[in-house]
């Protein structure tokens, strides 16, 4: 988004390059420059070739800083900024006939994507100091013991201080009795069964290792039997469909590759590349390659690990609705954008705490959108103005630009840069709502952290993604969400009290659907006993509602028979407000009344005193 008013048509704002810009268009020129001064990949160059490449690059940088002003970047052909990899194969178990054409197709990729390789078998180069040359290590089927108890604490202490680790196949058959090893690997070899042709599904399709896979690979090699289970301290990428293949023991949720932090470092695993044509494969390839660029720190991807989310979206588009012009196309467990200014909201549901997580990729200075916090609503304009945007957006000002709380507050930029993927690449947002606070994640880093004190918006409701215009063009994979609980309304039986002491009252006590509820002093009758069930509220039986499920400013609030509408769901927030979920505005004394028998209603909220409630506790 880039102008915002009562109501909006399309618009696009006057932009500039950003640094990152033209750092891309920097990196596309060093790329060139980068693979003349490497000459032969086969051999390690030495120190003194190394910087005086580096300071010609340094000079490179300098001279094209300006070009990038003027010239508009090419995000398809940036490419990296120069780096070193470390191939470890030493092997003390069984040796993988693969090894030779393995360290030639990373010298290959070391090649085209800008980075050198050193191939090795020796324990020896495992120092600090030669370590320290490298941003990757890659043991590459290593199998037994291979490093002693001085090299071990040399490869730890890289990690610590920000290494990346690739581990190939049977680095996950590989030094057993050191348990610093087994967490940066993430899970021990156990068994396999013979080589066959098996289905991988890929279920993080927003990481550089998996982005460019079908959420079904097919393909054939030695598929490992792990001993235990990686999920809980890394984000698993792909598993293996066991019903696809024979010999597979580890059931329904059997991961074949995954990312994770630890110690201070980046690890990727893929079990994967046992066979000499694993490594011909431009996909497996591709693969492998992703897995460096993350360890190197080059491409960013959020790999916490990730449990009990609830996909909303992954190809199939059931509870979505359209609001406005446009739309997105679906095609391969994708969104596009096309056309707008709409809204794809998910109408099915409305969210109260959660933690919502998705992927998206811009193709170029391009615009779209986040929201939460909406009510219900055919016109893309109610989710502008009585929700929150989180903005996707390459270039704009502030607190107009990509995590920004769209027009209301900047993210942390710096924290924001370092995180973040250049257009052609995915990035993977978190919004994480919990009552009125909203932090947002981008590639696992936090990036905004925002709490709304506006009445008249609310954090609750529903949640949808923008197609901004025609050339904004923006896509989205894997939107899943994680419902959280609470703040809803604490348990418990009691008087719920409000303005001037009075309490909320079902009138004359009466159990009608329909009857009127009013204040009243409190008196302890039954017709004042309210007791909070998740997020309603219930007296004699049955649920407080808001009559006609309506939204209008002064909709009737009533008693009626439980029936699980959103209409009956209620947030009590910290500012003693209770707020319909569905609506998203206040339960009210009408008026601002503290006299017996004043009637609520629904009224857009504004912070009053006929708008504060305390309810009762267990």
């Amino acid at each position: 988004m880039c102008c915002r008013g009562v109501r909006r048509g399309p618009c696009r704002c006057s932009r500039g390059l950003t640094v990152r810009d033209s750092r891309a268009h920097t990196r596309a020129t060093v790329r060139v420059g980068r693979g003349d001064a490497v000459g032969k990949a086969d051999e390690k160059e030495s120190d003194d070739m190394r910087r005086h490449a580096r300071t010609l690059l340094g000079g490179a940088a300098a001279t094209f800083a300006a070009l990038a002003c003027t010239v508009p970047a090419t995000p398809a052909a940036a490419a990296d900024a120069p780096y070193d990899v470390l191939v470890f194969s030493k092997t003390a178990g069984f040796r993988h006939d693969s090894i030779a054409v393995g360290t030639q197709a990373i010298r290959d990729l070391g090649m085209a994507n800008n980075f050198t390789v050193t191939a090795t078998e020796d324990g020896n180069q495992f120092t600090t100091a030669n370590l320290s040359r490298y941003e990757v290590v890659i043991f590459l089927n290593t199998t037994g013991d291979v490093l002693n108890d001085i090299q071990q604490s040399a490869f730890q202490s890289y990690i610590g201080s920000g290494g990346g680790y690739v581990g190939v196949h049977s680095a996950a058959d590989t030094e057993y009795n050191w348990p610093f090893y087994g967490e940066l690997v993430g899970a021990y070899f156990a068994s396999h069964p013979a080589i066959q042709q098996a289905n991988v599904k890929v279920e993080n399709r927003a990481h550089a290792a998996t982005a460019h896979a079908p959420q079904t690979w097919t393909r054939t090699d030695e598929w490992y039997n792990f001993r235990t289970n990686p999920r809980a301290s890394a984000r698993v990428l792909a598993t293996l469909d066991e019903s696809s293949y024979s010999g597979g023991s580890m059931g329904a949720d059997h991961p074949h590759a995954w990312c994770k932090t630890y110690s201070g470092g980046r690890s990727f695993y893929t079990g994967g590349g046992h066979t000499q044509a694993s490594y011909a494969e431009p996909a497996f390839r591709a693969h492998l390659l992703g897995g460096i660029r993350y360890a190197a720190g080059r491409t960013k991807a959020d790999c916490r690990p990730e449990t009990a989310y609830t996909t909303l979206y992954n190809g199939l588009t059931t509870g979505w609705s359209q609001a406005g012009p446009g739309g997105f196309t679906n095609a391969d467990a994708t969104l596009s954008s096309t056309g707008g200014l709409g809204l794809y909201w998910y109408s099915a549901k409305q969210f109260t705490n959660y933690s919502l997580k998705l992927d998206w990729k811009l193709l170029g200075d391009d615009n779209s959108g986040v929201f939460v916090g909406f009510p219900p609503s055919s016109d893309p304009n109610s989710a502008m103005t009585a929700g929150y945007e989180v903005q996707i957006d390459a270039t704009d000002a502030a607190d107009r630009t990509t995590g920004s709380i769209y027009a209301v507050k900047a993210p942390d930029t710096a924290a924001r840069d370092a995180a973040l993927n250049p257009p052609g690449e995915w990035n993977t947002f978190e919004a994480l709502v919990e009552g009125e606070r909203l932090q947002v994640f981008l590639n696992g880093v936090k990036i905004n952290d925002f709490t709304n004190t506006d009445p008249a918006r609310s954090l609750a409701g529903h949640i949808g993604i923008q197609n901004h215009g025609t050339g904004d063009d923006v896509s989205f994979r894997n939107i899943r969400i994680k419902e959280l609980g609470g703040p809803t309304p604490t348990p418990g039986t009691g008087p719920i009290v409000g303005i001037a002491g009075k309490c909320l009252d079902v009138r004359n006590g009466s159990t009608a659907d329909g009857t009127q509820v009013q204040i009243w002093s409190c008196s302890g009758a039954a017709s004042q006993q309210w007791t909070v069930s998740g997020s309603t509220l219930r007296a004699l039986g049955k649920c407080l509602d808001v009559s006609g499920a309506s939204t209008a400013n002064g909709a009737k609030v009533q008693l009626w028979s439980c029936n699980g509408g959103a209409n009956q769901n209620w947030q009590a927030n910290p500012d003693g407000s209770l707020r319909g979920v569905q609506s998203g505005k206040c339960l009210d004394v009408s008026g601002n009344s503290s006299s017996d028998g004043a009637v609520v209603h629904l009224w857009s909220c504004h912070g009053g005193a006929n708008q504060k409630w305390q309810l009762p506790t267990a």
